[in-house]
């Protein structure tokens, strides 16, 4: 795996262990060469990621949109900063560079990126992993919904079970290190599903 797109939050959160992952993962990325590609900014988790990342040696892409970039929130020390027009370019782009997604603690915009990117392979239109890194907790009434979602049939349990989670970023690359995609047909599977 050459690069990893990490989803997190500008903001830092209200517990200290979710900078704490972001360091680690950070740390782990770099140590095993592995790129990062994030949203370019130098705030929050978003920062703290990028940051650990450059510390420990690795390479990181931001890929960050003009008007965030105008108003001062661009992390300036990155070598690689891709400027774009908005936010539908941006994630194409990070979605493009990646060979996998990692949401950290975030808040909707997070939410909103990787489940964009699981809806992707859930169509078929890549086969990278998608995992969520589920620090202190913060994911864990969002995989009870995943479940609850599965259970009301209205996803498929072969999807469900290819979202990788994990509270531990060694363990949670380790998975995406021996990842296989879902060998499922979106549209034949909710075809019989209504038939049924």
């Amino acid at each position: 795996m050459k690069r990893i797109c990490v989803f997190c939050g500008s903001s830092p959160g209200a517990n200290p262990e979710f900078l704490t992952a972001a360091e680690h993962l950070g740390r782990l990325l770099a140590e095993q060469n592995i790129g990062l590609v994030y949203g370019g900014a130098r705030v929050g988790m978003m920062g703290r990621i990028a940051e650990t990342v450059l510390d420990h040696g690795g390479d990181v892409i931001g890929v960050i949109p003009k008007g965030i970039l105008e108003k001062e929130v661009a992390f300036t020390r990155l070598s690689d900063l891709r400027v774009v027009d908005s936010m539908h370019e941006r994630k194409a782009l990070m979605a493009e560079l990646a060979d996998g997604f990692i949401a950290l603690p975030g808040g909707l915009g997070t939410l909103e990126e990787i489940f964009e990117v699981i809806t992707w392979a859930q169509l078929n239109i890549h086969a990278k992993p998608c995992g969520l890194l589920n620090a202190a907790g913060y994911y864990d009434q969002l995989v009870d919904f995943l479940d609850h979602m599965v259970a009301e049939k209205f996803v498929a349990a072969a999807i469900r079970e290819k979202i990788l989670i994990d509270d531990d970023p060694e363990c949670l690359l380790q998975q995406f290190a021996a990842y296989a995609p879902p060998n499922i047909n979106k549209t034949t599977w909710a075809l019989d599903l209504s038939q049924a």
